[in-house]
């Protein structure tokens, strides 16, 4: 019954993480390309867009977690990322520093995350992600982020596992509209055609 009763609230929790973040509903479809589907919606409240990017990658559950958990590895496929390393893990939960390249005249950003893994009863594996920028001293050069609410998710369809990456930032500082547009288009698409690069290898 005590197994029963944890599956039923994992379910529970992962229905509510899906359901919450970025509390965005509208989307519309900014790229199509590759396999990768990228679509946009407004968030209520703020200046940036919410994206989310799907695809269907050959690959197994195990490959697909073993590159999410090398935090350092990861930066090789993350869109813009500079460096990343893990600051702690404990159970079912990690936190991260990354720092990210960024256009001219932007400062470099870099932010912190907490990270929740939750297993599905299904097979499927939700990584939620959120900013928590006062977790460590901000970095001289750098603008901390200072929101991230968004998650990962992979769901196996048969022979291939749907990947799906959705986030919402606020940035921190002041960004130039057209850099912004720009960034929630390319971030989950080229972070998932690298992945899915090195997943299907």
């Amino acid at each position: 019954m005590g197994s029963l009763h944890r599956i039923a609230v994992l379910c529970g929790l992962t229905a509510v993480l899906v359901t919450s973040v970025a509390q965005a509903e509208d989307w519309k479809v900014a790229k199509n390309e590759d396999g990768i589907k990228v679509s946009l919606s407004e968030v209520a409240g703020s200046d940036y867009k919410a994206y989310q990017g799907v695809t269907l990658m050959k690959t197994s559950m195990a490959k697909l977690r073993a590159l999410q958990e090398d935090v350092a590895g990861a930066c090789a496929w993350i869109h813009e990322c500079k460096t990343q390393k893990l600051l702690k893990h404990e159970g079912d939960q990690s936190w991260t520093y990354t720092q990210f390249n960024t256009p001219w005249p932007v400062t470099a950003r870099d932010s912190v995350l907490h990270i929740t893994t939750i297993e599905g009863a299904d097979g499927s594996l939700t990584r939620k992600l959120e900013g928590v920028p006062k977790y460590i001293p901000e970095e001289k050069g750098f603008v901390r982020v200072v929101k991230v609410d968004g998650f990962w998710k992979f769901v196996p369809k048969g022979d291939q596992i749907e990947v799906t990456y959705q986030v919402h930032t606020e940035p921190g500082g002041n960004v130039p509209s057209m850099v912004a547009n720009k960034f929630v288009v390319d971030a989950p698409f080229n972070t998932l055609k690298a992945l899915k690069e090195r997943a299907e290898k």
